[in-house]
Order: C-alpha cells, then structure tokens, then sequence
C-alpha cells in the first residue's frame, strides 16, 4: 500500500514544501532490468510530485549472497551506473540517491557507495558505507572495504540540508549525529535490510530512534521482499511515519518543510541540551 501525503501550502514561515519519495523495489544481477526499474520508479515519484527521490542500496546489481560476481559489476563514478542515473535525474529535473558497487585499488573488494545527483545531472555527494555487515551471519567485509570516517557531504533540496547513510550504519547512533552536527535535516538511508527474526521491527524502531533523538526528518529505502524487508518509509522530527509502504514494489512521497523541524526542535531542544560530541575512533 503507498502513503501520499499532500502538501500543506499554509507553512509558518511561507516555504514550499518538498516532496520526498522513497522508492522501493528489489535489484538482481541483471543491470539492465534494475536500470528500467529505476527509470520506471523515478518517473512515477516525480509524477506524484517528488522533488527528490531516494533508491535502495544496492541499486546497481544485487544477489543473494555476497561474491565475485559483486566485485566484477563494480564501476567507477564516472561509468555507466551514476551516467544513467544523472541524466535521468535532469531528463526528469530531480535528485536521486541510490546505491551503487564501485570500483576500489583493491582487485578483490569493492565499494558499497551512495551516489547522490542533482536536477542539472551533477553528481552532489558520495558515501561510502562505513560500518560493513559482519552481523547475523553474514561477512560483507570479504568482498567491501569500509569507506573512510570524512567530512559529511551535505547537499540542499528546497530548504532541507540532506546526509546520507546506508543500512547497518542505523545500528550506529553517532552516524547520524555526525550528519546532523554538520547541518543535516533530512538523512537518507539506502538499505538492503536482510530479513529474519525481528529484523523488521528493529528497522522500524531504529529508523524512528534516529528521527527521534536528532529531531530530523529520516527517509529510508529498502529493497522489496523476498530477500529485503520492504516497509520503506519517510519519519518526522516527531517519529511519526508520515509516508511508507508495505511489501510492494513502488514509491511513497511525503511532502516536507524546514519549518517542521525549527518547530520541532522549539519544542524538544535535545540537540541543544546534550552535553556531548561525536569523536572518530
């Protein structure tokens, strides 16, 4: 089921309200289909009226188990994958986020990195997963080298300051603290979150945490079941999910303003009243 909330045009301080799409399907090993599947979701968010839409992690080729096929669909940024993707973000005139497996000095490893592109196909932000999934089982550190702690690259939509972050990264509050200590309002998080035992409820209740303490909007999209959970969703400052879906392949918008989170933030003052900082290990 897809969640659309329209916007309200009688904002506090007059500002034209973003939409924001999280777009959920589930990638394969046939680029070309996870390609057509992009273009297909893109066009119909920004039908809906998104201004920007949000992909899941691994967008550019996924299977069910890490290997050598991962390392050798691996490209660099300026190859097919982000090409394809920027000039759909200008033929469409919005930025898109999406996970892509790029190409390291490491032969045998490659990169788990979000791409962010703007209206004009400009590339305004990469990211590199910095926390790998050793959890439940799984190595992802035998195939994806870690990315480097650096300065979070913020980019603007419409008023709303965005950071991005990718899936196992939730599970680490100081992520996002980071993103929002560098002037974030609204965190992305691209995922392919691995069904099992609980695991989507510690989805949702992570995702609503992060919102919650950081007094940010949070956008997450995952990949369909069967192997993904689904239930991508858009988060307010107040932890209310304002836009999701269920296990569907689609696009669920909700429409945003700066102003929510300046009076959120009037009203629940955490940021200002916290007595720490997050430091690099």
């Amino acid at each position: 089921m897809t969640s659309v909330v329209e916007p309200d045009e009688s904002t506090p301080d007059g500002s034209t309200a973003v939409g924001v799409a999280v777009a959920q399907f589930a990638p394969g090993p046939d680029r070309a289909r996870n390609h057509a599947m992009l273009r297909k979701l893109a066009t119909t968010a920004a039908a809906r009226g998104a201004h920007l839409v949000v992909f899941p992690e691994y967008s550019a080729f996924f299977e069910p188990k890490l290997g050598p096929s991962f390392v050798a669909a691996a490209e660099p940024l300026d190859g097919a994958f982000v090409s394809t993707l920027a000039a759909l973000a200008a033929e469409l005139g919005i930025h898109i986020v999406a996970g892509m497996l790029e190409t390291t000095d490491d032969p045998a490893r490659f990169s788990n990195t979000l791409v962010a592109v703007d209206p004009t196909g400009r590339l305004v932000a990469t990211y590199r997963k910095l926390h790998l999934y050793d959890a439940f089982g799984d190595r992802e550190s035998d195939w994806v080298l870690p990315g480097t702690v650096t300065e979070p690259e913020i980019f603007e939509v419409g008023g709303l300051r965005v950071g991005v972050q990718t899936c196992y990264d939730i599970r680490f509050p100081e992520v996002t603290r980071r993103l929002v200590d560098a002037g974030a309002t609204l965190v992305l998080v691209p995922a392919e979150w691995v069904r099992g035992p609980l695991k989507e409820h510690h989805w949702r209740t992570l995702l609503t945490a992060r919102a919650l303490e950081n007094t940010v909007f949070v956008a997450a999209a995952d990949h369909a079941p069967p192997i993904g959970v689904g239930t991508s969703l858009v988060i307010d400052p107040m932890g209310v999910a304002v836009a999701s879906l269920g296990e569907s392949v689609d696009v669920a918008v909700a429409f945003l303003t700066p102003a929510r989170v300046v009076a959120v933030r009037a009203i629940n003052p955490a940021l200002a009243l916290r007595r720490f900082t997050v430091v690099p290990r």
